[in-house]
């Protein structure tokens, strides 16, 4: 242990990390920029932060404190001890609706504040767009601003008062006044009044350099607004005490549609003077499915409110009257506001890839200028784009003059690097020369902090050194930013990366084949840091289980960095510190929808346990759940399921099958069918079938055939209720002389029936265990025996939704090599998707009864749950599914050391919704995985809708 740990374990009661996975965990914030702590502290309180700040000051060992770590610029990122305020300096201490304030520490995330101003009719004013996890310590260190900052203005504008823990340790109350004022401070304010009043340029959105100009006696002398933007430079904020607004009873959108984004600049800031609560901008490009947006290739949203709806509505109504649009929409229903905000909200990381798939990256992310100057910058600013050869689709907060943007810089060469440089030096000065800010909204950090002598000369950047100088004598916080800055060049994340290609199974179609562009898809903005899933999302569940980082996606993502990078996690795949942190990802695949950029942390997990135990004994996990289908075809061939069962009914043997399966003691072992799917297909075979529709081919998935095969019966019923023709995969393999299309002539391979039936199999439990090469030859057979089915037209119809998920998106890009993949991920249709599109004329039986229950991750994640939704209205099942994610996961909640985290998930939405719905009530599950954690948590029987429509079914007959 080294002195500095030692004493600061000594001289703090938080908890102190020196070790591979907290440090790793922080050598980035959402920017470009890469550095590599010593260590992180998490404090308890100020009197921590005060011990922390001297043993650093006695070792000259910088500290950066650091609040939800979606920065932009790179000042949330440092060499020395970081300042982790997430884990204990997180409460709001007080809020008084009377006075309009609340009391709060900085590591309060900014929805929890909203949540508890929201009762009392208030609110706090900014809302960046990663409120639900950016921190009010990391919005005051930025002066963070948001959407509504047009009607309430930059954090600065919401702060009343201050405490702070300067450089040299001192315990500071910021105020108006010169309260708090580090001794020094005044003298060098009072020596340059001229040059304050005269060298800030007037405009909403200026965030750059240090606000020495709200220090002016005709400001106040406002200490606490002055340190607001100061990036922790100056000092470490431990309270806060901020005022809150009151927020419209009622709230309408008007979203209007222009031909550009010329146009809708042009015409944001004539909607000023009707006194909008937003102003924002986006083109078409950054909007996945335009449809839900009126015509345009470009849009406005722009916020209203009022004491009514209808007075939200009729403000909404004459600022669409105002505007000369080519198309608008007006929108007054709470949840299609939101859905429309989610569209401006997720562009900062939709904004990351370029419509072609290639990367893009922050560095201008979001310069102002005044709002009637918008339109002409944003016309000079492409210019330059078009003159540098880079792209780059600017949206952002047209009403206050601020644009975000990320350009498809190079970053990985030197020649790219160099001419980012050049681009960032022409970009200030044009911004520049539109009397703007350099920074409008995420500061300056290392990104922009070296050009601010362009925007305000040198004199006044040497009077800001000279403030520095004051707060913080000895250069101790946050050092290279703002003042005496890093060049904006150097500590590029990218730079560490391998420049070749890395070895890996899966093919990474949209990355390139690359696994290190995958792994780049983490840009920071922490959507997998919310700590409550809001509707219908998914991810991610284990983050919300322990609050820790290394479970969040993004957590796994930067260990995954560091693993490639190599210089803090040196052992590679072989790295204890990834396995780890994946050990709890539920492979959910709840990233790849909900994340803006589509990480995909459950494909990266199975890629890293293939390479992790390649050639190295397996966890017991692994062999007992990874090889499911293997051990349950067996247990079907020698007809021993009641055998099975018997003994997973005597505790001792229950006992001793877990502990040798690494299955956790707290779980059942389910009960298996006592007859297959398969075996009543069979029987049933012989009686005669209607031929008159489309042939279908259900899928007897692993869970269907072997332990509810109910389902697989019901579906079978409801199918052809419907008017279609059921059939089974082949189980033994062909060989397809030539031809395809049905009726197809096949001759039987010899070598199959020396081997007998086989089955297929999607490979999901393989793939999630990361026996990749045991998944790709189960596929290949899989292929095999399927190709007589891909010499039809015929859909495969799958009622596993994670069986569905692994075919439709593992086993293309598993055997990206084999062309037969794509071509089977492309039948691939769920259950409701079957019935909607070859039976749209079929009319459902009339159920009638409310549903809960829980839409299934895989479902959510890869198939979508449209069809579902509206067989389920057809039927009459009324109500809304559960978000989030069960918490069993297919072997996840099995395994020996899950079982608390898979309870927690489950609790988090499915357990209350089951355990709160009425009489008569139906509890929808398609997901096996699903029904079990509902039977063994709660007790409750969850059932797949094919067997609820099957029930339906007899009723009406």
């Amino acid at each position: 242990m080294s002195e500095l740990e030692a004493e600061l374990r000594k001289a703090v009661r938080g908890e102190v990390g020196f070790d591979v996975t907290s440090r790793a965990l922080t050598t980035m914030d959402a920017s470009n920029y890469r550095r590599v702590p010593l260590g992180v502290v998490a404090p308890h309180d100020a009197d921590d932060v005060a011990a922390v700040l001297e043993v650093c000051r006695d070792h000259m060992v910088p500290v950066v404190a650091r609040g939800g770590g979606t920065s932009i610029a790179g000042q949330a990122t440092g060499t020395g001890i970081v300042l982790d305020f997430t884990r204990h300096m997180n409460g709001l201490v007080s809020l008084d609706p009377d006075t309009r304030t609340a009391v709060v520490q900085p590591g309060l995330v900014l929805d929890r504040l909203q949540e508890a101003a929201a009762p009392h009719g208030l609110r706090f004013g900014p809302d960046p767009s990663t409120h639900s996890r950016c921190t009010l310590g990391g919005m005051i260190g930025n002066n963070s601003c948001g959407s509504h900052s047009v009607a309430w203005g930059t954090t600065a504008d919401s702060v009343r008062e201050l405490d702070v823990v300067s450089g040299r340790g001192e315990r500071l109350r910021l105020g108006q006044d010169w309260d708090g004022a580090p001794q020094g401070l005044r003298e060098v304010v009072d020596g340059e009044l001229a040059r304050l009043r005269t060298g800030f340029p007037e405009l909403p959105r200026r965030i750059s350099g240090y606000a020495l100009d709200a220090l002016l006696p005709e400001n106040g002398a406002d200490v606490a607004r002055s340190f607001c933007g100061s990036e922790g430079t100056l000092g470490i904020v431990t309270e806060a005490v901020v005022r809150l607004v009151e927020a419209p009873r009622a709230r309408a959108l008007a979203v209007l549609g222009y031909g550009d984004e010329g146009a809708a600049a042009e015409a944001a800031a004539g909607l000023l003077p009707y006194g909008p609560l937003t102003v924002e901008g986006m083109a078409a490009d950054l909007v996945p499915s335009a449809h839900v947006l009126p015509r345009g290739g470009a849009w406005l949203f722009v916020e209203t409110g009022g004491e009514s709806e209808a007075e939200a509505r009729a403000r909404a109504e004459a600022i669409v009257r105002a505007a000369d649009v080519v198309g608008s929409t007006i929108v007054t229903d709470p949840g299609g506001q939101r859905a429309l905000w989610r569209i401006r909200e997720d562009a900062s990381g939709t904004a990351t890839r370029m419509p072609d798939g290639s990367e893009a990256w922050p560095g201008w992310e979001d310069c102002a200028v005044p709002p009637q100057r918008l339109g002409a910058y944003l016309r000079d600013f492409r210019a330059l784009l078009t003159a540098h050869g880079l792209r780059g689709t600017p949206y952002g907060h047209f009403g206050d003059g601020c644009i975000h943007v990320r350009i498809d810089f190079d970053l990985l060469t030197e020649p790219g690097v160099a001419a980012f440089r050049r681009f960032s030096e022409e970009l200030a000065e044009v911004v520049v020369a539109h009397g703007g800010s350099l920074s409008g909204e995420h500061g300056d950090g290392q990104a922009r902090a070296e050009l601010l002598p362009k925007m305000y000369g040198h004199d006044m950047v040497r009077l800001f050194e000279r403030a520095k100088g004051v707060w913080d004598p000895d250069d101790l916080l946050n050092p290279g930013m703002l003042v005496r800055p890093a060049p904006l060049d150097a500590n590029l994340r990218f730079s560490v990366l391998p420049r070749e290609p890395v070895d890996v199974a899966f093919g990474y179609p949209a990355d390139g084949g690359d696994f290190s562009a995958a792994v780049r898809r983490c840009v920071g903005v922490a959507k997998c840091r919310t700590t409550s899933a809001a509707g219908p999302a998914v991810m991610c569940p284990s983050f919300r289980a322990t609050g820790e980082e290394e479970h969040s996606t993004r957590g796994r993502a930067r260990l995954l960095h560091e693993m490639l990078a190599g210089e803090l996690v040196t052992d590679g795949w072989r790295s204890t510190e990834v396995r780890d942190a994946l050990d709890l990802c539920l492979a959910c695949k709840g990233c790849r929808s909900d994340c803006p950029v589509e990480v995909d942390m459950a494909t990266y997990k199975a890629e890293f346990l293939h390479h992790h135990y390649e050639g190295r004994r397996r966890p017991a996990a692994h062999h007992s759940m990874g090889r499911l289908p293997q051990w349950l075809r067996l247990v079907a061939r020698t007809r021993t399921g009641p055998l099975v069962n018997a003994l997973a009914a005597v505790p001792p043997f229950a006992w001793a099958a877990k502990r040798l399966g690494g299955i956790a003691p707290e779980r059942d072992i389910p009960r298996l069918a006592a007859r297959t799917f398969s075996r009543w297909w069979e029987r049933r075979e012989k009686a005669p079938v209607g031929t008159g529709g489309d042939l279908v081919f259900l899928w007897p998935d692993t869970f269907t055939e072997h332990l509810s095969p109910s389902v697989g019966q019901a579906a079978v019923r409801v199918l052809e209720a419907a008017g279609l023709r059921v059939a089974l995969p082949p189980t033994v393999r062909w060989r397809t002389p030539s031809g395809g299309g049905e009726g197809v002539t096949v001759a039987m391979d010899p070598v199959s029936l020396l081997r007998g039936r086989e089955r297929v199999c999607c490979g999901l439990t393989y793939v999630s265990t990361g026996q990749l090469d045991r998944a790709r030859a189960v596929l290949r057979r899989t292929l095999d025996l399927m190709e007589p089915v891909l010499g039809t037209a015929a859909p495969v119809v799958v009622l596993e939704p994670s069986c569905a998920a692994a075919l439709r998106s593992d086993l293309p890009e598993l055997l990206h090599d084999d062309p037969r993949a794509r071509r089977l991920a492309d039948r691939v249709l769920t259950f409701a998707e079957a019935l909607e599109r070859l039976a749209p004329d079929w009319t459902p039986p009339r159920v009638e009864r409310p549903v809960v229950g829980q839409t299934h991750c895989h479902q959510h994640a890869v198939l979508g749950d449209g069809p579902d939704r509206r067989l389920r209205e057809a039927a009459g099942l009324a109500g809304e599914l559960s978000g989030g994610c069960c918490g069993l996961a297919g072997n996840f909640g099995f395994e020996k050391g899950h079982y608390e985290v898979s309870v927690a998930c489950a609790e988090e939405q499915v357990l209350p919704a089951v355990r709160g719905a009425g009489e008569g009530a139906v509890v929808l599950a398609d997901g096996f995985s699903c029904r079990t954690q509902l039977e063994q948590l709660a007790g409750v029987r969850g059932r797949h809708l094919a067997e609820v429509l099957a029930e339906g079914l007899g009723a009406s007959g």
